[in-house]
């Protein structure tokens, strides 16, 4: 009996199941790369096609990391801040490197320096960590959890007739909703109210034609 124990197996060992999740989370956000004018660019980006199974599984992992990187946010402003616009081994460089200013933002961008650290460990992938940090945490940066919605598909995979799903991010594939148009009815009602002869005219009529 598997009582209180999470999480799925897959068939899989301890370690192939990391691997598996860790790969299915950093190819979600790679998707996210400008991949213009190369072979295996994303059809859509924001998106990967999995098992219903495996969608499930992987999206806590997403989740986690998402809001490792919001968390960070605050600091990294802080760190920017801070930060000279001197060009790297200038004189105003090593001054402000030799001065107090680079021990403030040392203690500042400590704290973003290990959440990218944790979330490397978490995905192992150094591009997948940028794209996180640069662009996923700014978009979701207002926004508390829910960063992903898998949506079933009917059509099951080839082969074995696994039940597949669309694990995507929020906010950029969101469908729109469109209002249906009622029926003219009423149109059709003022119409044929404007042909219809009044019942008063009617009756005057058939006396005239009676005398």
């Amino acid at each position: 009996m598997r009582h209180r124990r999470k999480g799925r197996k897959f068939g899989r060992n301890p370690n192939h199941q990391r691997a598996l999740l860790r790969n299915l989370a950093s190819a979600l956000i790679l998707t996210e790369r400008d991949a213009e004018g190369e072979d295996n660019a994303p059809k859509v980006k924001g998106r990967i096609i999995t098992t219903l199974h495996k969608a499930k599984e992987v999206r806590p992992l997403v989740e986690r990391c998402v809001t490792i990187a919001r968390r960070a946010l605050p600091h990294q402003e802080a760190a920017d801040a801070l930060e000279t616009d001197a060009d790297r081994n200038t004189d105003a460089w090593r001054s402000w490197r030799n001065g107090d200013g680079w021990q403030e933002w040392n203690q500042a961008i400590a704290p973003v320096v290990a959440a990218r650290r944790r979330a490397a460990r978490l995905l192992g992938d150094k591009e997948a960590v940028q794209i996180l940090f640069e662009e996923l945490a700014p978009r979701f940066a207002e926004r508390d959890g829910g960063y992903t919605r898998i949506l079933k598909l009917a059509t099951p995979r080839l082969g074995d007739a696994g039940a597949r799903a669309i694990l995507e991010f929020v906010g950029k594939n969101d469908r729109v909703k469109v209002a249906a148009t009622k029926p003219a009815f009423e149109a059709d009602e003022e119409d044929e109210s404007d042909t219809e002869v009044p019942v008063e005219k009617q009756a005057e009529a058939t006396a005239e034609a009676e005398s």
